[in-house]
């Protein structure tokens, strides 16, 4: 089986930045989303208005305790992670010794409405 085709870091920058059609750049997210390579492909899953992906991406960076992720997500989709997702976030992160995203998450959910 042919290995999927992810753009250097030049053609990606300029496929984030022109229009592209959304089945191809929910191809290229799933290149990325295959190598474990979710900051990557979070641009390419907007461009695709793939809100499941998104939310997918979400629910995995809650689950590995990765507060950035979670955040870049949020930035994308525009809606906030609630209290308790920063929370679930921070547990995970304090289990697994990443207390720099522990602290980012427990503030975040500090700022939290709900």
């Amino acid at each position: 089986m042919a290995k999927s085709k992810i753009p250097g870091p030049l053609e990606r920058r300029h496929l984030i930045e022109k229009e592209l059609d959304p089945s191809a750049a929910a191809k290229i997210a799933s290149a990325y989303l295959e190598q474990g390579r979710n900051n990557e492909a979070l641009d390419f899953l907007a461009k695709a208005g793939d809100d499941e992906g998104l939310q997918a991406v979400a629910d995995e960076a809650i689950a590995i305790g990765d507060a950035f992720l979670l955040a870049s997500v949020a930035r994308l989709t525009g809606s906030e992670p609630t209290r308790d997702a920063w929370n679930r976030c921070a547990d995970a992160a304090t289990a697994k010794g990443k207390d720099r995203h522990a602290e980012t998450a427990r503030r975040s959910a500090a700022r939290s409405e709900a």
